[in-house]
């Protein structure tokens, strides 16, 4: 699988026509017909057996895909002509049309992080010759393509805001806590980009921190370095601060930095999400919520690798 570089693309892109900023309200047509031409070229179209050949080894792993999008959805068909007998349905189709009909986004995105999952499970369990990290890679190519501000990562869409943050700092992240030591601080971190993606930032902010305090006592614990398991994460960057962690040689730096930390990753969750509102509607701001899930990926990040350099 490849994408071209064809004439009119290079002329968009000298005429500077690409668009710098991301949007995250729809996926545009374009966009969705080459996902298709993506599915098309990996699981495939499948065929029921009233062709008279039996059924295609694809067919049960899209049927799978077809009736766990209808349960979800709540929907005895897709779409409208869907016909009534399962035999004469092509499953691969029929989900290529609801995606590009589908006007709402997020059910957009659920089709193609569902596909993802059952390609993975159709080459996994048919032993083909389908290279899905080469299919993920085009498809966050395509996603960034057409500006839209979305790409999947470990096993699931989340949202991007700024290309080379998210490759400098969120994509790092994502890949030190795929070791299955981190799996809660990934779980936490994952549920936060999650949040952020449905608009609930104090939920995000709240999930952050969680997965801030979990990167410290993971390293505190594997090193068994002592601390309370109830300690702020003031008292836990202190402690590996103490631990030298942080080598005592940038202690004056480094104590800048967990000042830093303190005040962009915990207070905003502790004064605006942490306590009661009282009578006031405290609204947690996007561009708050933008700054503290890059500051999150970046400190675990340097947590990890400081963790990773000690001997």
């Amino acid at each position: 699988m490849a994408i071209h570089d064809l004439y009119f693309k290079r002329q968009k892109q000298l005429r500077g026509e690409y668009p710098d900023i991301y949007q995250y309200e729809e996926l545009p047509e374009t966009l969705k017909i080459q996902i298709i031409h993506i599915w098309k070229e990996t699981i495939g179209e499948d065929y029921p057996r009233n062709t008279g050949y039996s059924s295609s080894l694809n067919r049960k792993y899209l049927q799978k895909c077809h009736n766990i999008l209808c349960k979800e959805l709540g929907t005895f068909k897709l779409n409208r002509d869907d016909r009534d007998n399962e035999m004469h349905i092509i499953y691969f189709r029929s989900i290529s049309q609801y995606f590009l009909t589908e006007q709402d986004i997020e059910k957009a995105l659920s089709v193609i992080e569902l596909m993802v999952e059952i390609t993975k499970l159709f080459t996994e369990n048919c032993r083909t010759n389908i290279n899905v990290k080469n299919v993920i890679s085009e498809l966050n190519q395509r996603f960034r393509e057409h500006a839209v501000g979305y790409q999947y990562e470990s096993d699931q869409i989340i949202r991007v805001d700024s290309e080379f943050i998210h490759t400098e700092a969120v994509k790092p992240a994502l890949q030190l806590l795929s070791n299955p030591i981190y799996k809660g601080a990934q779980e936490e971190f994952l549920k936060a980009h999650e949040h952020y993606r449905h608009g609930r930032y104090d939920s995000a902010l709240t999930d952050c921190l969680k997965a801030f305090e979990s990167t410290m006592k993971i390293i505190l614990d594997k090193r068994d370095w002592e601390y309370g398991k109830k300690d702020t994460s003031k008292k836990l960057i202190d402690c590996c601060i103490a631990n030298e962690l942080i080598p005592k040689f940038w202690t004056d730096h480094f104590n800048s930095l967990s000042n830093m930390l303190t005040s962009s990753i915990p207070t905003p969750r502790n004064k605006l999400s942490g306590h009661g509102k009282g009578n006031d509607d405290i609204e947690v701001p996007e561009h708050l919520i933008q700054y503290v899930l890059h500051m999150t990926a970046s400190t675990i990040v340097f947590l990890i690798k400081a963790d990773e350099s000690l001997k």
